[in-house]
C-alpha cells in the first residue's frame, strides 16, 4: 500500500437502490477508491454476500475496510459484556475478512471511574484474546482500535500507538476530527497532526504510515467532547491541513469520510487530497 485510498463510511448518498453491492458500484462512478462497511448496528452480512462483495471490489479496484459494532465495551464491569463486545468485534473482523476487508476498527472501552492504566491493561489482554481467536480461525485481518472523541472513552493516540507496540497485530485508526473534538478545539494546527503521525512513525515504523486506517470528517463538539459529526464546510477543524500533513509524511492507507453528506464531502477531500500532491 503506496498510496491513500478516500471514501465513504459506508452507502453513498446518491447509491440508488441501496445496497452494499451497489455501493461499490457507484464508488467507481464518483471516482472515490474506498468504502468502510458499517456494521455499527451489529453484523448482518454472510459469508455468501461479503465473497460477492470481495469480488466487486476487486473488480471495481474499491479497498475496503470495516467498523464494528458500537455496542462494544472492554472495560466493562460485567464480565458477559467484555465477552459479548469481543465477539461483536471478532463476528466484524470474519465478515470484513469474508469480504476482502485490510483492517476492523472499533471504539473500544470507556474507563467509568477507573485508574487509566488499569484500563489499558484490560484493554491489551482482550486485544491478545481476539488476535489468538483471529489466528486460529485463519483470519488475517488488523484490529485498529480508534482514537475516541470524548475524555470519558479510551482511546487516546498515545494508548493506541502503545497498544501497536505492546501488541503486534494492533495499529491505530486515526480520527482527527475525534482528536480535535476530545481536546476541545485545542488539536487544530499542522504542528498538532504532523505531531500524531510522527508519533506514530516513530514507534511503529514508516509501515504503519504506508498502511494507515484514517476518519475525517466536520464535528461539533462541547464541554464532553464529540457531539455530532458535520459537514466540511461547517467545520472548525483543518482538515485542509490534515490532509498536508498527509500528504507531507507520505501517508498511505485508507481515509474514511464520515461526514453526513458522504458523496460530496469525500470528493472535496479526494479533489484537495489531490491538489495538495500535485504541488
Amino acid at each position: 500500500m503506496d498510496k491513500l485510498r478516500i471514501g465513504t463510511a459506508g452507502i453513498p448518498d446518491s447509491t440508488k437502490p441501496r445496497s452494499t453491492a451497489n455501493a461499490v458500484k457507484r464508488l467507481a462512478e464518483l471516482g472515490l477508491r474506498h468504502m468502510e462497511i458499517e456494521f455499527v448496528r451489529g453484523v448482518r452480512m454472510g459469508e455468501d454476500t461479503a465473497r460477492e462483495i470481495r469480488a466487486l471490489a476487486e473488480k471495481h479496484d474499491i479497498s475496503l475496510t470495516v467498523h464494528a459494532p458500537y455496542y462494544v465495551n472492554l472495560n466493562s464491569a460485567e464480565p458477559e459484556k467484555i465477552t459479548a463486545s469481543m465477539d461483536r468485534i471478532i463476528q466484524a473482523a470474519r465478515a470484513g475478512a469474508w469480504a476482502g476487508a485490510t483492517s476492523v476498527t472499533f471504539h473500544a472501552a470507556y474507563y467509568h471511574d477507573d485508574d487509566p492504566e488499569v484500563v489499558y491493561g484490560r484493554v491489551k489482554h482482550c486485544m491478545e484474546e481476539m488476535l489468538e481467536r483471529l489466528g486460529k480461525e485463519g483470519i488475517a485481518i488488523r484490529l485498529s482500535p480508534e482514537t475516541t472523541g470524548g475524555p470519558s472513552q479510551f482511546g487516546t493516540l498515545e494508548e493506541l500507538v502503545r497498544l501497536g507496540v505492546d501488541v503486534p497485530g494492533v495499529y491505530p485508526c486515526v480520527d482527527f476530527s475525534h482528536l480535535f473534538a476530545r481536546s476541545l478545539g485545542e488539536f487544530n494546527t499542522y504542528e498538532h497532526f504532523s505531531g500524531a503521525l510522527g508519533l506514530i512513525r516513530d514507534n511503529l515504523g514508516e509501515q504503519a504510515l504506508k498502511e494507515q486506517h484514517i476518519h475525517l470528517s466536520g464535528i461539533e463538539y462541547g464541554p464532553k467532547g464529540e457531539k455530532r459529526h458535520l459537514p466540511l464546510e461547517e467545520t472548525e477543524l483543518k482538515y485542509g491541513d490534515v490532509l498536508q500533513a498527509l500528504v507531507d509524511y507520505e501517508v498511505g492507507g485508507w481515509l474514511t469520510c464520515e461526514s453526513p453528506i458522504l458523496d460530496e464531502d469525500a470528493l472535496i477531500l479526494q479533489g484537495l487530497y489531490n491538489e495538495l500532491k500535485s504541488t
